[in-house]
């Protein structure tokens, strides 16, 4: 029988993976409660899964594996942002990488994540062989479409599916849109609540009222938020995936993104590259996709065939696969 951990189930990045692909299983729910990604829980999990045998298969779409299991188990890595961000991570968060997940990761079965870019950087972390780490993709759930209603905005904007991690790069993303000039016709707007430190950023350049946070979003209401935007500004310093950028596609808005770690892959050619860490960049990029009335359209029909290749169908069925292919080995 395949056990799985339905507690990662939520809106967010994996919390949308894990919906998706659990919903394609016939599986048992892990018999505890808690946070799947607590210091203790590879601890608690070890002991809910006591009992399964050679047998069964234990698989978990996050980066939790139980300390010991007796049957064969799969887990996700969806990113390394913990290791390779340093402003994500502590003493204990590495801790917990160098003992638990990297252990787990030469005992699992199967290690399984979403990108190319990360599959090497899981080979190379963790010592692993390569075929070893499958690349399972993300998808695009069928509500993200350029048909629909508008979020309702009463102003044109740019947009960023964001939060206030560091490694989003919001503090160059907040200098760039101040000068390029653009405050005049239309605002820059954040997903959540602002932060005291950003809100600071936002008032040393002048342009505080042309900056809105749209709180937290429902995942109901964020195709409608995308399809209100004059683009996508995604210019983060490091993403396993980058799942934003398909979503924007899928829309039928134009998508400036960064040309580090995974975002070209994910890109697929469909968005306006830039270096992250250059705000005359992202600057010109921002004025180029909202003044370029052939750009745009070239990302827009591009950004939509990209978006089109990939299905959270697909994404279940190749998790399907690798989960079934390795029941007890």
């Amino acid at each position: 029988m395949i056990h799985a951990d339905q507690r990662w189930i939520g809106n967010h990045g994996i919390g949308r993976f894990a919906r998706h692909v659990l919903a394609g299983f016939d599986y048992l729910p892990v018999p505890i409660g808690g946070h799947p990604a607590a210091p203790l829980d590879a601890w608690r999990l070890a002991r809910g899964l006591g009992e399964l045998t050679r047998s069964d298969l234990f698989f978990s779409p996050g980066y939790n594996s139980p300390l010991f299991c007796r049957a064969p188990f799969i887990f996700t890595i969806h990113d390394l942002s913990h290791i390779y961000c340093p402003e994500n991570s502590s003493p204990l968060i590495r801790l917990y990488y160098a003992t638990i997940i990297k252990r787990a990761c030469h005992h699992a079965a199967k290690i399984l994540t979403v990108s190319e870019f990360t599959r090497a950087q899981i080979v190379e972390w963790a010592g692993v062989a390569e075929e070893k780490v499958c690349n399972v993709g993300c998808g695009v759930d069928a509500a993200y479409s350029p048909t629909g209603e508008s979020y309702g905005l009463p102003f044109p904007y740019l947009l960023c599916v964001s939060n206030r991690k560091r490694h989003k790069n919001e503090f160059r993303i907040v200098e760039a849109f101040a000068r390029t000039g653009l405050a005049t016709e239309m605002r820059l707007v954040f997903t959540g609540e602002s932060s005291a430190e950003l809100a600071g950023c936002v008032e040393r350049h002048g342009i505080t009222p042309n900056v809105h946070f749209a709180g937290v979003v429902p995942e109901t209401k964020l195709p409608s938020l995308y399809r209100g935007a004059e683009a996508l500004v995604f210019a983060s310093l490091y993403e396993g995936f980058g799942l934003p950028l398909l979503e924007a596609m899928a829309c039928g808005i134009p998508v400036v993104t960064s040309n580090v770690t995974a975002l070209p892959e994910t890109a697929g050619g469909a968005a306006l590259l830039i270096d992250p860490t250059s705000v005359e960049q992202i600057a010109e990029a921002m004025k180029e996709v909202v003044s370029d009335t052939s750009l745009r359209r070239q990302l827009r029909e591009n950004g939509m065939a990209r978006a089109a290749q990939f299905s959270w169908e697909g994404t279940s069925l190749r998790v399907r696969e690798v989960v079934e292919g390795n029941r007890a080995l």
